[in-house]
């Protein structure tokens, strides 16, 4: 095939790769300025017995991840097809695949494999929960990226929950990573992915596959053999690993783990007694330690003599790829900063020094570990670092220390993981490199401030009860998110509908509101302005987005200005609307029971909105609603 200079309306820049039927090209989308990858099969090049079929394929892969949205999952932007070609437009990553990294670099050590596997059953996780699995996932087929962060890519025969192109009795995928139930034509589902993945992990692990040879013999062994303990391979593996690996790589799938999260904790758990770090020696009994208990945490972190400061007061040495320094100057809100330059590090240092304890490492694992010994009042991170992406290190910050306030730290705009970042990680700020000191100290001082009210608020979980007075919000110029969500909790709270700001506002009247559900592309502009102005007035009422939006900068926008509570990418998933909506309603809820929790969604107020044209129109509205419905009952 002759290289096109156009492809639709993306220009062509090269050739990334070949295949059996098809071409993967480098491109450039003139209209947003961004490079992509385009895939595309020549029609002519299938005989008229496999057209058909491979097409169906080709189009069934657009619609499998054209609906994920996962900062660990190679993105679909497009899908095109004319007379000649068929074509999906993707996400460029800049990176290699697994097995490219694995043939130069051989074996990986137990901490690199541990981050492998772990960003893998996220991302196949988040597949899961969408109804798509993968069923060929192998080493060619996850891409590491410039930053070390991990993408699966090519789910061309995937299976989505609702589809019936592919039918029990097919076999389908590489034979070194398929699962016993693919081999048989069985009933594939979920499990057969985490198979690939427990064989995936113990390559990495032992530095060898768990069964060899060819198709013929590796069926056999898959079928009715179980690979020798890993640890008899790679010493330095504990026998917990083994047990883990064993379940990952049973014949039958009720005897696996039932979902990538289950086996993540449990791989997770095998990593870390492997790994035997002294950090899990340091004993803390108390959730805020002093400095002195701080300092001698921070030393175990840290090689070399300590030094001393100008008072004759021992610290800890400054720098180091794994080091987490600590500034005991004053006894103030503790800061954990991650970045994996640094130069960063010594500014922000710089910076917070005089006013907090400053806590700094460029390594997010050893961060994660030491927020689970102490309480981190602010957490900062970077998005793009080697070993773990700041969305990722927020997102499990969040479940190790809910109360602590995250800040994203980042240099670049990557939509899916932007996100990710407020659905998973809950970020109070995105903060651009290269920033403003003035503007930096200030969100950081907002955020200490919150911090240290919410770290001894007192709050219990709150559970949804079978019917509660506040209600859901539908705004939208079409009925059909409002369908749906009256489908989905009408019978646990009031759902209503309004399709534009003026009747949302005077709805608002008349129904006490927990959650604004809203498609922000529906009157852009007077959506966004009345989201933040809201948020100003009223921060305890949640909003969900749901939007197409490809421009992060808008995004960044209404997080940093509305705190927006969740995004969905259209179409929309009905099973994470639903959790989404319970998410915030439970929220709600338990501002209720404690309002001072409401400090985490604060947003500076903006002069700029309130005196637009626009602004000035809604505020009066948004203003009467203050005080009005919430804390009572």
């Amino acid at each position: 095939m002759t290289q096109p200079e156009k492809i639709g309306k993306y220009e062509i820049q090269g050739v990334l790769g070949k295949g059996g039927m098809g071409v993967v090209y480098k491109a450039f989308d003139p209209a947003i300025s961004r490079s992509v990858a385009i895939k595309a099969i020549t029609k002519s090049s299938l005989g008229d017995s496999e057209l058909q079929h491979v097409m169906s394929r080709f189009r069934h892969e657009a619609q499998a991840v054209g609906r994920l949205m996962h900062p660990r999952i190679v993105q679909i932007y497009d899908y095109g097809e004319d007379d000649e070609i068929a074509y999906i437009v993707m996400e460029l990553v800049s990176g290699k695949t697994l097995a490219q990294h694995w043939a130069q670099e051989g074996q990986y050590d137990i901490r690199d494999a541990g981050e492998i596997i772990r960003q893998l059953l996220d991302g196949i996780g988040h597949a899961h929960a969408e109804g798509v699995v993968h069923r060929d996932i192998k080493p060619s087929n996850i891409l590491i990226n410039s930053d070390g962060g991990l993408k699966i890519s090519d789910f061309g025969i995937a299976r989505i929950s609702t589809s019936d192109l592919t039918q029990v009795g097919d076999v389908l995928g590489t034979p070194h990573y398929m699962s016993p139930e693919q081999f048989l034509g069985t009933a594939v589902t979920a499990l057969a992915d985490l198979f690939a993945v427990g064989i995936i992990a113990y390559e990495l692990l032992t530095g060898r596959k768990p069964f060899n040879g060819n198709s013929a013999a590796v069926m056999q062994q898959i079928l009715n053999e179980q690979p020798p303990n890993a640890s008899l391979i790679n010493p330095k593996l504990s026998p917990l690993m083994n047990r883990v690996l064993n379940k990952a790589l049973a014949k039958q799938p009720q005897d696996r783990f039932q979902s990538a999260r289950e086996f993540a904790d449990a791989f997770r758990e095998a990593i870390e007694v492997s790994l035997n770090s002294d950090l899990a020696d340091v004993k803390v009994s108390a959730p805020a330690p002093d400095s002195a208990a701080l300092l001698s945490a921070a030393r175990l972190l840290n090689a070399g003599p300590a030094p001393t400061n100008a008072a004759g007061e021992t610290l800890p040495p400054i720098g180091g790829d794994s080091a987490i320094s600590l500034d005991t100057s004053v006894k103030k809100a503790r800061l954990l900063v991650i970045d994996d330059e640094e130069r960063i590090l010594t500014a922000l240092k710089s910076l917070f020094r005089s006013r907090y304890h400053v806590f700094a490492t460029t390594d997010g694992n050893k961060a994660l570990e030491f927020l689970r010994k102490y309480q981190m009042h602010v957490i900062i991170s970077d998005q793009r670092m080697p070993a773990m992406v700041g969305v990722e290190l927020l997102r499990q910050s969040r479940e190790i220390s809910p109360r602590s306030v995250r800040i994203l730290l980042t240099g670049y705009s990557d939509l899916a993981a932007i996100v990710g970042s407020i659905n998973d990680g809950e970020v109070y700020r995105f903060i651009s490199k290269p920033w403003d000191n003035a503007e930096l100290q200030t969100i950081v001082a907002e955020a200490v401030t919150i911090a240290l009210e919410l770290a001894d608020a007192k709050s219990a979980a709150v559970e949804l009860p079978q019917k509660m007075d506040a209600g859901v919000l539908v705004i939208d110029r079409d009925e059909e998110i409002f369908r749906v969500a009256r489908e989905l909790v009408g019978d646990l709270c009031p759902v209503v509908f309004a399709p534009d700001t003026d009747t949302a506002l005077a709805v608002m009247q008349k129904q006490e509101i927990a959650v604004v559900i809203t498609d922000i592309e529906a009157g852009h502009d007077q959506l966004t302005a009345m989201l933040k102005l809201l948020k100003q007035e009223n921060p305890q009422i949640l909003t969900i987005v749901v939007t197409t939006a490809s421009d992060s900068e808008q995004v960044i926008d209404l997080i940093n200005q509305a705190q927006i509570f969740r995004f969905l990418n259209k179409p929309v998933s009905v099973r994470l609307l639903k959790g989404h909506v319970h998410a915030a309603l439970q929220r709600y809820l338990t501002y209720k029971q404690a309002p001072i929790l409401v400090d985490a969604h604060r947003v500076q107020r903006s002069e700029q909105v309130r005196e637009s044209s626009v602004g000035r129109r809604i505020l009066d509205g948004i203003k009467s609603l203050r005080g009005k419905w919430f804390g009572q009952g």
